[in-house]
């Protein structure tokens, strides 16, 4: 992550605002348990962030129409205009990492990384 820091410190993003940001410009609205699974990221934790990227307006939430109870939570444009100033940044990253590791090597970290998680995930259930 220190490679990616500069470039989110200079937008004032943490790692996880960023995380949260990128799975809602690739998956559009989310539920927010949805986006604590998909962004592995604990519920408190994920409340604080969307309440810092709400008060920057970058993202807006709304209660979910077929249960009030639950939040959805969407990019707002300007999220979407802050996505596209850093992502070019990002995606030169893992560019570069894909290049040093090599893809096969990549993908195989990736799905060692997966059945790690979840086989914490059986562990815990």
């Amino acid at each position: 992550m220190k490679k990616f820091q500069p470039s989110l410190k200079a937008h004032n993003l943490s790692a996880q605002q960023w995380r949260v940001i990128r799975a809602l410009e690739a998956r559009g609205n989310l539920d927010i348990s949805e986006l604590s699974e998909h962004c592995y990221l604990l519920m408190p934790s994920l409340s604080r962030i969307i309440q810092n990227l709400e008060v920057r307006e970058l993202v807006h939430r709304t209660n979910s129409k077929s249960d009030q109870r639950r939040s959805v939570i969407s990019l707002a444009q300007s999220g979407k205009e802050l996505f596209d100033q850093v992502a070019p940044k990002s995606v030169e990253r893992y560019d570069f990492i894909t290049k040093k590791f090599g893809p096969g090597k990549l993908e195989l970290l990736y799905e060692l990384l997966d059945e790690l998680i979840e086989k914490i995930d059986e562990h815990d259930e």
